[in-house]
């Protein structure tokens, strides 16, 4: 499996994950992963702080989602990225692709969030027994019954970035676990459905573990993402 490497030195490596590929063997996806890819990359020369299955991987990306992920080589660079991670000196930046027209051009939605009390496989906001969740989000354009967001993550809950939008009353394209209402009057609308979650982690910067250099890193678009911002332009 090739890999799209922004980065690589002695202690890590930046990739450019694509959309539709899973990050570590899990029930139904014990092959075919991108952990398979990096130990045949890296040569077996992976942290194993996250055990077997989950060998260098700092944090993860959903499978449909696509963008950057760090991944460790050893385990003081997987403790000193873990900790960057854990008080929030990591920049993560996202595009995603909303339904309907977001009103406001930039803004904050600070909602925490906790397991949903019935659907175990989703997340919800929940005031008493959710976590702490900030996203803060500016409009990059907007589309025919749909609008272009970057947001940057100040947290890093699960689905954080669908369940903050979903509360707003605007879920991402393509998620029909947290928006599938909207994706059908987006379809009616447009004739366009979306092959995938519209989510892409386009920007990531951290400091190195060895070096103390702030590294900034940045994945283009990947085709579907492209595909889906030309359908909803016109």
């Amino acid at each position: 499996m090739p890999l799209d490497v922004l980065y690589e030195d002695e202690a890590l490596l930046v990739l450019n994950k694509p959309p539709g590929l899973v990050v570590h063997p899990a029930a139904g996806h014990e092959e075919h992963t991108l952990v398979n890819a990096l130990l045949h990359h890296c040569a077996g020369q992976l942290s194993g702080i996250g055990g077997v299955a989950r060998p260098g991987i700092v944090h993860r990306l959903d499978k449909e989602t696509s963008g950057c992920l760090v991944v460790a080589k050893n385990d003081d660079t997987h403790l000193a990225l873990s900790a960057q991670f854990a008080t929030r000196k990591v920049e993560k930046i996202y595009q995603a692709i909303l339904c309907g027209e977001l009103p406001r051009d930039r803004g904050e939605i600070h909602a925490a969030i906790a397991r949903h009390p019935s659907h175990r496989k989703r997340m919800a906001v929940d005031s008493e027994a959710g976590r702490e969740a900030r996203t803060t989000y500016q409009v990059l354009e907007r589309l025919q019954g749909a609008t272009l967001v970057e947001a940057m993550l100040h947290t890093g809950r699960t689905h954080q970035i669908r369940v903050h939008f979903q509360f707003l009353g605007f879920p991402l394209v393509g998620d029909d676990t947290y928006g599938n209402r909207q994706n059908q009057h987006l379809e009616d609308l447009t004739r366009y459905a979306a092959p995938r979650l519209m989510l892409h982690a386009c920007r990531l910067a951290f400091t190195h573990p060895r070096s103390a250099k702030r590294l900034r890193f940045e994945a283009p678009r990947p085709e579907d993402f492209l595909d889906a911002l030309a359908a909803l332009r016109s």
